[in-house]
């Protein structure tokens, strides 16, 4: 089975910039993962974006790579039995003229 979270926005705080670390700003993340399902073992993506949603919130990263990484060790602990795990945060407001994102695939 494959889940996918698409578009998942919320604001926290993120980023090195002065301003990026006192002013919530909107942050969207979009997730793709490969599990084996049995009715034991299922993944819940409502609590997927939970989890999600309170790393983000907890951590208050300052750089996206950071966010990654703390996103994949969080979703790997919780859910062993993924196979897989893409990850993608964007900041679609922080330069006027782009959206800027960063994405990794994991394999377990």
């Amino acid at each position: 089975m494959t889940i996918h979270i698409q578009a998942l926005t919320f604001e926290v705080i993120i980023g090195l910039l002065d301003f990026e670390r006192t002013t919530p700003q909107r942050i969207i993340v979009d997730l793709e993962s490969c599990y084996d399902y049995t009715p034991e073992a299922f993944v819940n993506y409502a609590d997927i974006v939970t989890s999600i949603q309170e790393e983000l919130h907890q951590a208050r990263y300052a750089l996206l790579e950071e966010a990654l990484l703390g996103l994949k060790t969080r979703l790997h602990h919780t859910y062993p039995q993924l196979k897989t795990l893409s990850l993608k945060l964007t900041k679609p407001d922080i330069l006027p003229q782009c959206a800027v994102s960063l994405s990794e695939h994991w394999e377990f």
